[in-house]
């Protein structure tokens, strides 16, 4: 059986409670992620070639653009459709508003 993992929003109120497997694979992707950044400082830090380091700057894009995409999706299938089911269909207005910050 999984535990759930409350995360609190820095930016708000708001919480999100996690099983421990989505908890770890979130963690996991973001420890991926800053093991990348810390790879591009060390780059640079090496005066790296421009394009190579862009590569790796293209793959931490990559990265985070996956880790949205896992975040959003999660989000759908657990928050917005409890919302919805329970009456507060101000929650697709959300939604709407969270999708187009995304797609700037």
């Amino acid at each position: 059986m999984d535990t759930m993992k409350e995360e609190i929003c820095p930016c708000c109120c708001r919480t999100k409670q996690r099983t421990e497997e989505e908890y770890k694979a979130l963690m996991n992707r973001l420890s991926r992620i800053e093991g990348q950044i810390r790879g591009i400082r060390g780059m640079i830090e090496k005066d790296a070639y421009c394009p190579d380091i862009l590569t790796q700057v293209a793959a931490v894009s990559a990265a985070l653009n996956g880790f949205g995409k896992v975040l959003l999706t999660q989000h759908i299938r657990t928050c917005v459709v409890e919302d919805i089911r329970a009456g507060k269909e101000e929650t697709a207005d959300e939604l709407a508003e969270t999708i187009a910050r995304l797609m700037k």
